[in-house]
């Protein structure tokens, strides 16, 4: 919110301009993950996308969202060259949630037909059937035409999330044939692509494809997922501090930008441009631990240049209901604020 401006007065004030992006050049974009076509058929997942979410982030200051989907919400996996026209009516809502807030709107197939970095596996693999691969990029295709002549301010494309143990070739073949796919319907559409490794590794093979990258900031994962119920062993895991040792390793400041910083700044000179699509810290971490992991995070992007969305806003790594035992939350708006997180993301 604008200092010294009522609610209403921001309402309806004039929504600053977004800024335009290229391949080359991503925006310092800031904001948030909305998980609401997250996972197809979980009790915690809307299925919609709620405006009150775009209302809140931008009146907090930020100006992007990221929607991770799962394509089961408008196919079914037995007829998944079939797509439901209906059931893509919450992304177009979100689209205009996003126009009317002043916030960019980024789609990810989170679940593509044929990849997810989550459990159950693909009864096909995008990376080695053919089958899967022409019916993921006609999904893509479908999107393009469904949403051409969006400007890319507004609106973009992010293909896979964080592809994993996946030869460089291989990756580059199939983001290929997808990207032709879009620009048959949109030829100018901003895709932005995960990086390999959990997306922790830059995508080089995909320079020349004009097309942008997004990293990280999960690393190192005994901070920011510890004890989380869905990583192996994460409850074996010593309470965490930062800096973190474990026996001999360290993970501090300097080393987060030798290993996820300056390996993506070298992609940066060959012409793409980056920008970090999930971060965040589990609840289950102390909370002076993750602001303090945090905040050298933010520092090294805002150094580099670099947009980003943390993972989530109503959730376990979120600002808003976030379940920590060891905050002093506002109530607000009839959700918990964590207050001190918020302000640290205002600060970058």
């Amino acid at each position: 919110m604008v200092m010294g401006m009522s609610v209403a007065e921001t309402m309806a004030a004039p929504k600053p301009k977004l800024p335009e992006p290229t391949p080359q050049k991503l925006p310092r974009w800031r904001g948030f993950n909305l998980l609401g076509m997250f996972v197809q058929g979980a009790d915690w997942v809307e299925g919609r996308f709620d405006e009150r979410d775009f209302e809140w982030i931008a009146e907090f200051g930020f100006n992007f969202v990221r929607l991770p989907l799962d394509y089961r919400f408008w196919a079914d996996p037995t007829d998944w060259a079939k797509i439901h026209d209906e059931a893509l009516k919450p992304i177009d809502d979100a689209i205009r949630f996003g126009e009317k807030w002043g916030i960019h709107v980024q789609l990810n197939f989170h679940r593509a037909p044929g990849y997810c970095v989550n459990p159950p596996p693909e009864p096909k693999s995008l990376w080695t059937d053919e089958e899967a691969l022409k019916v993921c990029a006609q999904h893509w295709a479908y999107f393009a035409k469904r949403y051409a002549g969006i400007p890319n301010a507004q609106l973009s494309f992010n293909l896979f999330n964080e592809p994993a143990r996946l030869d460089p070739s291989v990756h580059r073949k199939v983001v290929e044939r997808v990207v032709e796919a879009i620009r048959q319907h949109d030829s100018h559409r901003l895709i932005v692509c995960d990086g390999r490794e959990w997306g922790n590794a830059p995508p080089t093979e995909l320079v020349g494809l004009q097309v942008a990258a997004a990293t990280r900031g999960y690393r190192p994962m005994q901070v920011t997922h510890y004890r989380a119920s869905w990583i192996r062993s994460s409850d074996t895991w010593a309470e965490p501090t930062w800096p973190l040792k474990v026996g001999d390793e360290v993970w501090d400041k300097e080393r987060l930008r030798r290993e996820q910083i300056e390996p993506w700044k070298r992609l940066e000179t060959q012409g793409v441009g980056v920008m970090v699509g999930e971060f965040g810290v589990y609840n289950k971490t102390p909370h002076k631990v993750a602001l303090a992991f945090l905040r050298d995070c933010l520092e090294l992007w805002k150094e580099a240049g670099w947009g980003w969305a943390l993972w989530n806003f109503r959730g376990s790594f979120g600002i808003l209901d976030s379940g920590r035992d060891d905050v002093a939350y506002e109530n607000w708006r009839g959700h918990k604020l964590d207050r001190a997180m918020l302000e640290l993301l205002q600060a970058y």
